[in-house]
C-alpha cells in the first residue's frame, strides 16, 4: 500500500511538472501567434505554425530534461527524437484542425487555442509518458560487427565487437 501511495504521488508530481512546462509552451506560442496574428497579418496556417515551433522548442526541452528526465533516455536520443517529431506533427495537424473548425464556427482562434490546449493537456501526458519519454525501453537486439584487430607479428584478425 505504501508503494502504491508513493507511485501516485510520484505520477501526481510529474502532471504538476507537465503542466507547468505545458503552460510555457502554452504561454510561448500564445504570444507568437498573437504578434504573428495581429502584427504581423499572417494566415492562420503561418502564425500556428510560426507559434508552435517556439512552443515545440520550449516544450521539448522541459519534458525531456525535467519533468521526463531519466538514465534510460541517455542512449536513446534518436528513439525519442523520433518519437517526439511523430506526436508533435500529430498534435499540429490536430490542432490546426480544432482551431480553424472553431474559428470557421465562429469562435476566435484565441479561444480555440484554449479549447484546443484542454485536449492535448491530457492526451500528450500519456503519449509523452508511456511512449517518448518512457522510463525503460525495450532492449533491442544487439547487432555485431566485425572489427579489425592487428596482431603483433602482422596478421589481422576478425573479432565481434
Amino acid at each position: 500500500m505504501a508503494k502504491n501511495k508513493k507511485s501516485r504521488r510520484k505520477l501526481l508530481i510529474q502532471f504538476a511538472e507537465y503542466s507547468v512546462s505545458g503552460g510555457a509552451y502554452f504561454w510561448s506560442g500564445y504570444l507568437i501567434f498573437f504578434l504573428a496574428d495581429k502584427g504581423l497579418h499572417w494566415n492562420l496556417w503561418w502564425a500556428k505554425l510560426s507559434a508552435n515551433i517556439v512552443g515545440w522548442v520550449v516544450n521539448y526541452s522541459l519534458q525531456r530534461f525535467w519533468v521526463f528526465n531519466n538514465k534510460q533516455l541517455k542512449g536513446h536520443s534518436t528513439q525519442v527524437n523520433f518519437r517526439y517529431a511523430v506526436i508533435t506533427i500529430a498534435d499540429f495537424i490536430i490542432d490546426y484542425l480544432i482551431v480553424a473548425s472553431l474559428k470557421q464556427a465562429g469562435l476566435t482562434p484565441y479561444l480555440g487555442q484554449f479549447v484546443s490546449s484542454g485536449f492535448f493537456t491530457f492526451w500528450n501526458f500519456l503519449w509523452y509518458k508511456y511512449w517518448v519519454f518512457p522510463e525503460k525501453f525495450k532492449k533491442t537486439k544487439k547487432t555485431h560487427t566485425l572489427r579489425l584487430a592487428h596482431r603483433p607479428h602482422g596478421h589481422v584478425a576478425y573479432r565481434k565487437a
